[in-house]
């Protein structure tokens, strides 16, 4: 559309900024610290508007304890945030005792009660995503908090059934069953929870990730992915038939494959995500590879990330937490944000396109599906 008086283009108006909500999490970790160092980058205000659901006496302990000068805008909830200032939400207006570097149930509590706070906002309609900064599962573990983690915490609040998919520069990994002892994996490992999984998987790569023709392999249980049975038969009765039904459907997922041999030989990377069994069969990989990653919670109505790695009790109040893997899970919540109201958009008025078979990190070659067989087990 050209403006009447010049004849000139109109000049396309900016899209809002995503006001993105983080929770302090464990207030004796480096949850603030991340977010101090974070948001010390003015670049990071031309992103989004961040609010910050925590309390404002912590936070200004730990100002004192960093020497940051980051300077808090005081709002009462999200709807109230300002572009260009840090604003905080003060959830836990009483004094909060800061022991840093020990889980305590003082500040397992006060990480929920931000949790808490930061859901009724998205609910609301007042924020647009949510990171969340590690909190201590033994702290804040409670009646109130029955769950294992972050995942099952928002997928009791939001309902349905939620995917965890970490992911760096090099790989995405998903997870069938997320935090589950060891010895309770076998039995949830079933043809319908594989499907499950792969679906939501699918899904997300084209929704959350904007991969129209995603590539997937699935990885096995057991070693040498059973070994055709003498090692174990998940891999017959259970992956490889959910894996079938998708094919099927002209899906490109492939496998399943030994868990030591396809990271190994690094064939992670023909793939635009690999969906694992299992907590650690997946993550310690990942982790090896980078520890730069970011925690996201697909296949729910809320858009959350985290930073891929806990509170770092270790290193809380020595100021030398790595900031990165928070930064990154900021700008995964800017982008799954952005990528969710695209798709959302285009399924609301598709128009006809051409969909071709591409990663958004270049032109980087990958083999094609018939060259992807299981390797021979050893």
């Amino acid at each position: 559309m050209n403006n009447p008086e010049t004849n000139a283009p109109s000049p396309i108006p900016a899209a809002p900024k995503m006001r993105i909500g983080i929770t302090h999490g464990d207030t004796n970790g480096v949850g603030y610290e991340l977010i101090f160092k974070c948001f010390a980058d003015p670049a990071m205000f031309d992103l989004c508007i961040p609010v910050v659901y925590g309390s404002a006496k912590v936070a200004t302990y730990h100002k004192k304890a960093f020497n940051c000068e980051n300077i808090f805008n005081i709002v009462s909830d999200g709807g109230e945030a300002r572009e260009g200032q840090l604003n905080l939400v003060n959830c836990i207006p009483e004094e909060v005792k800061v022991e840093f570097g020990h889980p305590t149930l003082a500040s397992g509590d006060a990480a929920l009660r931000a949790l808490d706070a930061a859901v009724a906002d998205y609910k609301a309609g007042r924020i647009d995503a949510i990171v969340t900064a590690p909190v201590s599962k033994a702290a804040i573990h409670s009646d109130r908090f029955p769950y294992g983690g972050h995942t099952e915490y928002f997928a009791a609040q939001f309902g349905g059934e939620p995917l965890m998919v970490l992911c760096n520069d090099l790989v995405r990994v998903a997870l069938v069953t997320t935090h589950l002892p060891l010895r309770a994996v076998p039995a949830a490992v079933t043809a319908d929870a594989v499907e499950a999984k792969l679906r939501l998987l699918f899904r997300a790569l084209t929704t959350d990730f904007m991969l129209p023709a995603p590539r997937i392999a699935v990885l096995g249980l057991n070693p040498h992915c059973g070994d055709e049975g003498v090692n174990g038969s998940e891999e017959a009765e259970a992956i490889a038939p959910a894996i079938a039904r998708l094919t099927a459907e002209g899906k490109a997922v492939f496998g399943p494959f030994a868990a030591d041999g396809f990271f190994g030989t690094a064939a992670y990377r023909d793939f635009d995500a690999v969906l694992a069994m299992y907590h650690d069969q997946g993550l310690a990989p990942l982790k090896t590879l980078s520890m730069d990653g970011v925690n996201v919670t697909c296949g729910l109505d809320v858009v959350r990330t985290s930073p891929d790695h806990g509170t770092a009790y270790d290193i809380a109040g020595r100021g030398v937490a790595d900031v990165a893997s928070f930064r990154a899970a900021v700008y995964a919540a800017i982008d799954i944000c952005r990528n969710r109201r695209a798709v959302a958009a285009e399924e609301a008025d598709p128009l006809p396109k051409l969909f071709h078979d591409r990663r958004e990190d270049g032109d980087r070659p990958r083999r094609q599906p018939r060259d992807m067989q299981p390797e021979p087990q050893q």
